[in-house]
């Protein structure tokens, strides 16, 4: 693809992706940078992501995350939000994770504003039942994911009327806090990758065009491909060489709207980058 031109405005950290540490990367980036996070982070369940280690203990798993928050709510800009999307962890053993989550970021001073429900309609594959037919031990199958979301200081993000794409319906339908979206099947080489649906209602519903997305757990790349495409200015964080280039591929491929260009990057840059726009 040849070299774009810069959008108007944009900062020149922007439409990046950029292989490294979720934490290292966020206490980079300038304070109040960022307006809307999307993210769903390693699971703690020995899930084989490629370039991290998804097995720490709880209490380690917890510590990790509350370092990251605590970044993340630095580069937030006043109102912005932050979208956390957690499973239910296990049937035996359950630990309900979401539940420890939204304690710890409520306790870093988030504002939780809300929590909805993603039904994945996953119930026809379903093969453990437990004690069929018996009370003596069922089991409940998860077939929903939790999507929390919070913003920083205040209620209102700040923002142009004149950028809003959200019609009267999607706003009607998305204010709904029960989302029947199934399930991403095409892997693209990752374990557990985002519907794109999913992402297009979060973008819509909580971010003018123009503002900035983040995934700081990117993996391949379908925050980052979904705000190209709706206008968005993105960043794209992920440990893995791997997984950033499959999300360059992505990006390269999503089509912004009309007049929407990708800043090229500047010289020297601190970050070791995977550009989407210049990558082979």
């Amino acid at each position: 693809m040849p070299r774009a031109r810069a959008r108007t405005g944009a900062a020149p950290w922007a439409d990046r992706i950029v292989r490294g540490d979720a934490r290292e990367v966020l206490e980079a980036l300038p304070a109040e940078s960022v307006h809307l996070a999307v993210t769903s982070p390693p699971y703690n369940l020995k899930v084989p992501y490629r370039g991290y280690s998804d097995d720490l203990s709880p209490e380690e798993y917890l510590r990790w995350l509350r370092g990251v928050w605590r970044a993340l709510e630095r580069v937030l800009v006043p109102g912005g939000r932050f979208v956390l999307n957690v499973a239910p962890t296990s049937i035996k053993n359950f630990r309900p994770i979401h539940h420890d989550l939204s304690r710890d970021l409520r306790e870093l001073g988030y504002i939780m504003r809300t929590e909805i429900i993603w039904y994945k309609q996953t119930m026809g594959r379903r093969t453990a039942w437990g004690s069929w037919r018996s009370p003596s031990n069922p089991h409940i199958i998860p077939s929903w994911e939790y999507v929390l979301v919070f913003s920083k200081g205040q209620w209102n993000l700040p923002g142009n009327p004149g950028a809003v794409d959200i019609t009267a319906r999607e706003f009607e339908a998305f204010s709904d806090g029960f989302w029947k979206i199934p399930p991403e099947r095409v892997r693209k080489g990752h374990p557990a990758p985002f519907p794109e649906e999913l992402i297009e209602r979060l973008v819509k519903f909580y971010s003018y065009r123009e503002n900035v997305v983040l995934d700081m757990f990117g993996g391949t790349g379908t925050v980052a491909a979904v705000a190209r495409r709706l206008g968005r200015h993105y960043l794209h964080i992920d440990s893995s060489d791997e997984y950033c280039r499959l999300a360059a591929a992505r990006v390269r491929a999503a089509r912004p709207p009309a007049a929407t260009f990708i800043p090229a990057p500047p010289r020297g840059s601190a970050f070791a980058l995977a550009d989407a726009s210049r990558r082979r």
